[in-house]
This record gives structure tokens, C-alpha cells and sequence, in this order.
């Protein structure tokens, strides 16, 4: 499959940079005096992105395996995320979102380290902070500050509407991690143990069926959810979120939220409270 070239364009806000190629849609946002260094540093990175992933992309379909050693990186960054996941199908394409904003933050932090950076791949999103820095993020718990001190840098959101299939019913797990791949595999496997297997209400089929690519092959993705009665609703709100404290106990995430059908559940450290609202999103506040 050929792809025109990699595409690079400054916003019109002149604090926002848009890379795009083929699947791939970034937009890189810098604060400080190193912007328009960090830019340049970005736009160099990203030129050889797509091309890595395509050159091992039927090992990144599969589940990992003891014999394959990836070589590019954003690749090693997938196989990485996914490794804490032994017990559960996945494969690293799971984390592929996570991880390309990951190597492209890290290429604009390389040298002089600007206040506050992020790349925001889709939604998934990796993020710098300097000292005093904060980030917020929108979601049904309300605003989820995350500060310099934290070690989360890494957001994700999964959701059986999203760009990617979902093997459970979730309208959207949103997850904060260390890293953005770590964010984005955990969302995508917190959002398909959001699930009630065999219900009337939930239509599904072979994702090959829909993808004939698709890392998922055989297994049965969302394709529509109906209505469900309050008492389904928490049933697979909690079942989810069994499988996000497990996350947190382990320290592989730092925050989850997990909504469906107005309402949803907050996992931080383990511990969970109750929320209704609105489908998670990200927002990004920079100067």
C-alpha cells in the first residue's frame, strides 16, 4: 500500500503544528520560547513514522511472542505497552495510537525542553510538563487535573464508537498512565471487558467482516448497542471496572473512566466511585 508523502502544516493559531500521512492525523502543540525548535524536531521524526510501522506491520497483528524482536520504535514501544497483558488477547496494534505520539514527544523534548508540549493522536495523547505545568482532562467524573508532580503523561480514550473495533459495549473508557501507549492499550482492554456477552440488545459480527485486516480477525466486535435496562448497564460497568482496578493495583494506569448509557465509574488507585454525565473527553489548555 503506498502513501503520499508525510504532510506538515502550522495552525493557524501559530501554536499548533498538524502532521499527517496516510492514517496518521497529529497535531503538536508547544508552549515556550522552543516551539518553533520543537516543531522542526517533530516534523524530522515524523517523516519515517509510517513507514517503520508498515515495514513490521503482520508481526504487529499478532499477539507478542517470545521469538519476534521488533526494531523500529514506536513498534518496540507497542510491543512494550502490551507486554503487561499476558492473561488476554492483544495484540500490539492495540497501543499503536499511544505509542507514535509517544516517539514524537519524545523526539521534540530531545536537548532544551520546552514548559509544556503534547501530541494528540486521535485523542490519544502524550504530554510534557515542566515544573508548576498542570494538564486537564474533561471526563464523566469532571476535570481531572494532572500536575507536574504526577507521573502520568499518557491519555487514551477507547469506546465501541470509536476509530478502532471494540469487543465490548463501553461509549468510551478513558485512561491515564504513565505513557500514552500504556494509556491507550488499557483503555482498549478496559473497554472490552465493558461488556455483556450474549445480550439480545448488542449486535456484533466477525471483525474481518468489517476489516479484512483487522488485528481482531475472527473475534466479535460492536457494531450496535440498544437500549439497556439500569441493572445491564451496572452489570457491565462493573465487570469493567474489575478489570480497570486490576490496572490500578498494578500500577499500570492512574485514572479510569468507564461510561455507558449516562452513566459511569471512576477507578483511581484502586478506588472506585460512581458518577453520572457525559461521554470522556480531552481537552487540552495551553498558552
Amino acid at each position: 500500500m503506498s502513501w503520499t508523502a508525510p504532510q506538515a502544516k502550522l495552525l493557524p493559531d501559530g501554536k499548533r503544528l498538524h502532521l499527517h500521512q496516510g492514517p496518521i492525523d497529529l497535531i503538536v502543540g508547544v508552549s515556550g520560547e522552543m516551539r518553533d525548535l520543537c516543531f522542526k524536531r517533530a516534523i524530522v521524526c515524523f517523516q519515517n513514522i509510517l513507514i517503520g510501522l508498515m515495514s513490521e506491520l503482520d508481526a504487529l497483528r499478532q499477539p507478542l511472542t517470545s521469538d519476534v524482536c521488533f526494531t523500529g520504535p514506536v513498534a518496540k514501544r507497542m510491543a512494550e505497552a502490551v507486554r503487561s497483558y499476558p492473561d488476554v488477547f492483544v495484540t500490539p496494534m492495540a497501543a499503536v495510537a499511544g505509542a507514535v505520539a509517544d516517539e514524537v514527544l519524545a523526539a521534540t523534548l530531545s536537548d532544551n525542553v520546552p514548559q509544556k508540549a503534547y501530541v494528540n493522536n486521535g485523542g490519544d495523547i502524550a504530554f510534557h510538563l515542566s515544573e508548576g505545568e498542570i494538564f486537564e482532562v474533561l471526563s464523566p467524573a469532571g476535570l481531572l487535573t494532572i500536575t507536574s508532580q504526577d507521573s502520568a503523561r499518557g491519555i487514551a480514550t477507547s469506546g465501541w464508537q470509536g476509530r478502532s473495533h471494540s469487543l465490548g459495549i463501553a461509549d468510551a473508557v478513558s485512561v491515564v498512565a504513565k505513557t500514552a501507549a500504556a494509556a491507550d492499550v488499557a483503555a482498549t482492554l478496559i473497554a472490552n471487558a465493558t461488556n455483556l456477552p450474549g445480550h439480545p440488545a448488542i449486535g456484533r459480527c466477525p471483525a474481518k467482516q468489517l476489516s479484512p485486516d483487522s488485528d481482531l480477525g475472527k473475534h466479535l466486535v460492536t457494531t450496535n448497542v440498544g437500549y439497556l435496562p439500569a441493572l445491564d448497564v451496572d452489570k457491565a460497568l462493573q465487570a469493567g471496572t474489575r478489570f480497570a482496578s486490576d490496572c490500578a493495583a498494578r500500577g499500570l494506569v492512574k485514572t479510569v473512566a468507564i461510561s455507558l448509557q449516562g452513566q459511569s465509574r471512576i477507578t483511581t488507585n484502586s478506588v472506585e466511585s460512581n458518577t453520572t454525565g457525559a461521554l470522556a473527553h480531552a481537552r487540552i489548555y495551553h498558552s
